[in-house]
């Protein structure tokens, strides 16, 4: 409970994503989600549900995209892009469910940080296994991506198997050991709060611990996190990039440094292209709330999915705006205020659960919340519906409030996010 209480508080406008835009609607095409059961060893009772898009080629690529804390593989696959790209780069996607309290990933037990070992990463792997076997997939070609507890879990899978997985892409994580606990505790609470340094060494040698005599090809590794990330904090993501640029044998000094996007800083080490052995992308004054809109199709690049190779700087297209509408009303005095907020479902699919990203202008802080959560409580902020109001039926909203103290400043937002996705006001 302690580890669902600190993770939904701010995990993945990312909520579904959540992640995080409209819920990103699924994609217009016969395929569906699925659930699969009686897939192989799975120790911890997870649950698979599958994507295979229209068309798919003779030994397809196959994607395992792990959800964060709260959430579900259903979730997930709603609330991200990874589905709608499937349908356009023709791979499949396995979207695996955590089915313990708080629906987090075991990234902490001996057990989880083992080849082999048991816990959750083994019936992730049955799952892999599994489509590999009944849809000939390619096994050169099996990625992994996730968000938080996800993100944490491809830092699992890419160290303890990297026999099965070619590269991953990590959402706010840690580093793979990071979580480690012997009590039987699922928290770490050093590692969250970025009080865990490690040399590039030592970090390498937990990957190369937890599979011995593995001397094989290692997965590569692209790591996204946000500078203000009160969650899994920040000094996380420079302890990633040491302990992957270590297993590849690399050094600290970036190959390529560049600005995709205004606020974003991209560093790519033993090489300059999209698909270098390890890429970092630092996004400036975001928050636990990824991905973001054209950030999965960033994903695919890296992984090599693309139908063609944007080259070393791919642009993102955000969506434009229209599926989701905003009213915001506020109510003001002296230092205090009122905010009222109706998010409006205009897309043709329904919602199963939301996500609103939206920024408070400076000196605006919340106090209380209702039919919602909210974190932080000041400027970039996430607010995430409750158990009572995550469906939004086509032409249907939620509506949620807050209240909060100003110190002058009584400003709206300027720009709203559902799910990452752009809406109008």
């Amino acid at each position: 409970m302690k580890l669902r209480a600190r993770l939904a508080g701010a995990l993945i406008a990312l909520a579904a994503l959540v992640v995080t835009g409209l819920i990103t609607a699924p994609p217009a095409s016969s395929a569906q989600l699925t659930e699969v059961t009686g897939f192989g060893t799975n120790p911890t009772n997870l649950r698979m549900h599958l994507y295979v898009p229209d068309g798919v080629p003779d030994r397809p690529a196959l994607l395992v995209a792990v959800h964060y804390c709260t959430g579900s593989g259903p979730a997930f696959y709603s609330g991200t892009e990874f589905a709608r790209l499937a349908d356009q780069h023709k791979f499949i996607v396995i979207y695996p469910s955590a089915t313990r309290s708080g629906s987090c990933f075991d990234v902490s037990s001996p057990q989880a940080l083992r080849h082999d070992g048991g816990s959750d990463p083994v019936g992730i792997v049955s799952m892999v296994r599994y489509v590999q076997q009944r849809y000939n997939t390619d096994p050169a070609r099996t990625f992994v991506t996730g968000a938080s507890s996800g993100a944490m879990m491809t830092n699992v899978l890419l160290g303890a198997y990297p026999d099965v997985f070619a590269a991953g892409a990590a959402f706010s994580g840690v580093p793979f050991g990071c979580f480690a606990t012997t009590d039987g505790s699922s928290w770490n609470s050093a590692c969250a709060n970025g009080q865990i340094s490690k040399t590039p060494q030592e970090w390498g040698d937990l990957v190369r611990a937890a599979y011995p005599g593995y001397s094989g090809p290692r997965p590569r590794m692209q790591i996204w996190h946000g500078t203000e990330d009160a969650t899994l904090r920040y000094p996380n993501f420079q302890e990633q990039i040491k302990q992957w640029t270590n297993v590849h044998g690399l050094g600290q000094t970036p190959s390529l440094t560049d600005q995709p996007r205004s606020g974003w800083t991209r560093t790519r080490y033993g090489g300059t292209g999209t698909t270098a052995p390890v890429e970092a992308i630092s996004l400036q004054g975001v928050g636990h709330s990824l991905p973001q809109s054209g950030m999965a199709a960033m994903v695919i690049d890296f992984f090599g999915l693309a139908d063609d190779d944007p080259g070393p700087n791919p642009t993102i297209t955000p969506e434009p705006p229209g599926d989701c509408q905003v009213t915001y009303t506020m109510n003001t005095w002296n230092t205090g205020f009122t905010a009222e907020v109706k998010v409006t479902n205009t897309s043709q699919s329904p919602l199963s659960s939301w996500t609103l990203g939206f920024t408070l202008p400076a000196g605006q802080t919340i106090t209380s919340v209702w039919n919602a959560t909210i974190t932080p409580d000041s400027g970039q902020v996430t607010a995430r519906n409750v158990s009572y109001n995550g469906s939004i039926a086509p032409g249907g909203s939620a509506s949620f409030g807050f209240q909060g103290t100003h110190n002058g400043d009584t400003g709206e937002p300027a720009a709203f996010t559902l799910n990452g996705t752009a809406c109008s006001t």
